[in-house]
């Protein structure tokens, strides 16, 4: 395979490569955030970091990359510097903990913080393609989605319940509670189609909070 290229055009396995990550209001115009991350060849020398070429690895496009805020392009994306990282972590938020009142801890939490409670919701199975989770929460992949498959399982299926459920409302109504759209609303009323996790959990809510409040009255 790398018979007779050059030694810069050969294929490297396990080398090394450099990655960035871009500021929230920082990818190019028209990028998918969701589908959008740069890669590199390893270079030492961080001086020619902002002129070299920069690869999507999903379209395999080629970027630039700059530290300048409020910078907008097609081709160029504003990435994080190590400053940027060092103050956002020191207003990250913390999901595994609650404040001293049980609430989710955010930004602006202070104190001693508590393990939060979990309930189980649900079991779904997955596939061992979980793995690559550490990547997502790495900054690597930028949808949890894409990274593991969903194995339903009927008996313990929530959406089975559910869906039956919708018929009981309006399309319209849905749409609007939802934001989804007409199409995939029908589909999903009829059966037709097994929405999007996402979706699923806004139509699941909808149910769940118009069941709560017949059941109030």
């Amino acid at each position: 395979m790398n018979a007779g290229k050059k030694y810069h055009d050969q294929i490297k396995p396990f080398n090394f490569l450099l990655t960035c990550h871009v500021t929230p209001l920082g990818y190019p115009l028209a990028a998918n955030p969701e589908q959008f991350h740069l890669i590199a060849p390893f270079e030492l020398n961080s001086n020619k970091w902002l002129r070299m070429d920069w690869i999507n690895q999903y379209s395999g496009k080629q970027f630039k990359i700059t530290t300048q805020k409020n910078f907008s392009s097609r081709t160029t994306a504003r990435v994080k510097t190590y400053g940027d990282v060092i103050a956002d972590y020191e207003h990250h938020p913390e999901s595994k903990c609650a404040d001293v009142n049980g609430n989710i801890c955010d930004k602006k939490t202070v104190g001693l913080l508590y393990r939060r409670h979990v309930c189980i919701g649900e079991i779904i199975p997955i596939g061992k393609e979980s793995n690559s989770l550490e990547e997502v929460d790495a900054g690597l992949v930028h949808a949890a989605e894409s990274v593991y498959t969903v194995y339903p399982d009927q008996r313990r299926d929530a959406w089975s319940r559910v869906w039956p459920q919708l018929k009981k409302f309006k399309i319209a109504e849905l749409t609007d509670m939802t934001g989804l759209s007409r199409r995939m609303v029908i589909k999903a009323r009829k059966g037709q189609v097994r929405p999007h996790v996402r979706n699923q959990l806004l139509l699941t809510k909808v149910v769940d909070r118009v069941s709560r409040g017949t059941a109030q009255t």
